[in-house]
């Protein structure tokens, strides 16, 4: 079983700004902009309301709701309109779907997605984010892969996922689509989950950022994570630089700033299973 850190969701290059986590400890992680994607943001659903002025509001441009909406990964089943027979998606080309393929990366595998994130707050009945809370890292949903469909060949796509962004446009090479299973299967969690979700609130333990960090990308992760010898690193960072211990309990990772897919093997690493088990983590 392989564990892929997925970076998904709004940041300062994508979208323009982190994802908010409101005042009750609920959060958004905003599908990026995708002029290709036939979705608009005023379409998708958040708490029973369209996203299109949350969006139009926290990015202060008043025509992101009616742009596109690359809803990807697509986890929720209250988001968007749905066929009968709607299972949760997750799509990838490019170079990262190869760094993906190459990794063997398949059926029984679990995605755990992170984005920026910012506290944010009503004021003057708008949302903004609250100023000068620092934006963090954070985990904030998962997806554990059932199927791989290239749609590259000639799959025959089901009429419940032909809304999904990456069948549209002009996308790369290797684009596929990974199908979630029907529940979450990881060695030792005792708790019933989906095949894939959203996690219920944001909470220190989804934190990636060190508490002390000076930038988002210096991570504070379980000790687990520590390479050492006869274990390959998370990919895309091999470098040992970017590893130091800190405790018993914990190491630093200075995580990379570009890469969307991180991969690890979980069989060279059976304390991060463990840790993806603890209670309250996922669901």
């Amino acid at each position: 079983m392989k564990l892929i850190l997925s970076r998904k969701g709004f940041d300062t290059s994508a979208g323009g700004c982190p994802n908010p986590v409101f005042p009750d400890g609920s959060f958004l992680a905003l599908p990026i902009p995708d002029a290709q994607s036939p979705i608009r943001y005023s379409q998708i659903q958040h708490d029973g309301r369209s996203l299109g002025p949350l969006v139009s509001q926290l990015t202060g441009n008043r025509a992101f709701s009616r742009k596109g909406a690359h809803l990807d990964p697509d986890l929720l089943p209250e988001a968007f309109e749905r066929q009968p027979g709607w299972r949760p998606l997750l799509g990838q080309h490019g170079a990262a779907q190869a760094h993906l393929a190459n990794h063997g990366v398949g059926e029984g595998d679990l995605f755990v997605f992170f984005a920026l994130f910012r506290p944010a707050e009503r004021h003057r009945g708008r949302w903004r984010f609250v100023p000068g809370a620092r934006a963090f890292h954070a985990i904030w949903g998962w997806l554990q892969v059932a199927e791989v469909w290239p749609l590259s060949s000639s799959v025959n796509i089901p009429e419940w996922a032909a809304y999904h962004p990456h069948l549209f446009g002009q996308r790369s090479t290797h684009n596929s689509l990974y199908v979630a299973g029907e529940h979450l299967a990881v060695p030792g969690m005792q708790t019933s989950l989906p095949g894939a979700g959203v996690v219920a609130a944001m909470a220190e333990p989804h934190r990636l950022t060190a508490p002390d960090a000076r930038g988002v990308t210096d991570w504070r992760l379980p000790a687990a994570f520590m390479p050492g010898p006869g274990k390959t690193p998370l990919s895309y960072h091999h470098k040992p630089e970017r590893w130091r211990g800190e405790n018993a309990d914990w190491c630093r990772l200075q995580c990379a700033a570009r890469g969307q897919e991180f991969v690890l093997d979980l069989q060279q690493y059976p304390g991060v299973a463990q840790w993806l088990a603890t209670p309250g983590l996922l669901g």
